[in-house]
């Protein structure tokens, strides 16, 4: 049973997200979705909101689960008994910095770091981008699963 680690921050999960997700749920016996707990970092959402988003977006695959996780990635792959990180990737700028990265998580653990393009319809979308579309007022329908439309809108209506 091969298990495959799709670590990010997920703030929030985006189609883009998912499209890589599901292509990891074809492909390996067990998907964990790792969302990495950054201190440094301002989320929009909580580590538990980002998490239950996920676990009601990937409910259509049964053997992908969801998890938060601090420190480095590759005690994350450890505990979760991966054998494969996978990462998605959207433009070249994206794996000069990811291939740097799977590098020293090769040589701390071993582990190998395998790349998903995007799909090119979702090759564009982005986290980042997708708060800033919502919290200027703008439709992010289109860009995120219902649930976190839902959640994004919420969230603006408070701000």
């Amino acid at each position: 049973m091969t298990t495959a680690l799709v670590p990010g921050s997920f703030d929030p999960p985006t189609k883009g997200h998912l499209d890589v997700i599901a292509r990891c749920a074809g492909l390996y016996d067990r998907v964990v979705v790792g969302v990495v707990l950054n201190p440094s970092k301002q989320s929009m959402f909580t580590s538990e909101e980002r998490l239950a988003m996920l676990r009601e977006t990937c409910a259509e695959w049964p053997h992908v689960e969801c998890v938060a996780f601090a420190g480095l990635l590759v005690d994350c792959a450890r505990e979760v008994g991966a054998e494969v990180i996978v990462k998605g990737l959207r433009a070249m700028t994206d794996f000069d910095y990811e291939l740097q990265l799977a590098q020293m998580n090769r040589h701390l653990s071993g582990i190998v770091t395998m790349f998903v393009a995007t799909a090119p319809s979702l090759g564009y979308l982005s986290s980042s981008l997708v708060k800033e579309v919502a919290m200027l007022g703008g439709d992010v329908d289109e860009l995120v699963p219902p649930i976190v439309a839902a959640a994004l809108k919420e969230r603006m209506a408070h701000e």
